[in-house]
């Protein structure tokens, strides 16, 4: 027996009380902030090194993106996104949690078939869309330079 619309809209309230947006709100924003405060350090530090803008403008989202892969290896990254929530996913943290993640689950059944299958669970169709949407995007522009 379905229990009716009404039962049903009872029960999820009851089974996932409201969260403390505000406070959620709040945390998100700081920690995102805290995040990109570091990206902005981490500016700051390679200028100073001599690295040249287009370096620096390479260097900060891959140094972003080692970090959080480290912290997820660590298993660092999971207690932060709790407790931060969206301001730990937004930034580019988040993307490099996304493909870390599956990896590390699957270890136990192999580097190829564990590590190797699983690591592009999430990017996968990220880095594909991406491409195609490149070469499609590409193709358009080069048909219209041509009328």
């Amino acid at each position: 027996m379905q229990p009716t619309k009404k039962v049903y809209d009872q029960m999820t309230k009851k089974a996932s009380p409201p969260s403390p947006k505000l406070k959620d709100c709040t945390l998100a924003f700081l920690v995102g902030g805290f995040i990109c405060t570091i990206g902005q350090l981490l500016i700051a530090i390679y200028e100073n090194c001599g690295f040249k803008t287009d370096e620096v403008k390479m260097l900060v989202p891959s140094t972003l993106i080692t970090l959080a892969a480290i912290f997820t290896g660590l298993g660092w990254f999971d207690p932060i996104a709790k407790f931060a929530g969206a301001g730990t996913l937004v930034p580019i943290t988040g993307f490099a949690n996304a493909v870390v993640s599956p990896a590390i689950e699957f270890k136990s059944e192999g580097y190829i078939l564990g590590v190797g299958a699983k690591i592009f669970t999430i990017a996968g169709p990220v880095i594909m869309y991406g491409t195609v949407a490149s070469v499609v995007y590409g193709f358009i522009y080069w048909i219209m330079q041509m009328i």
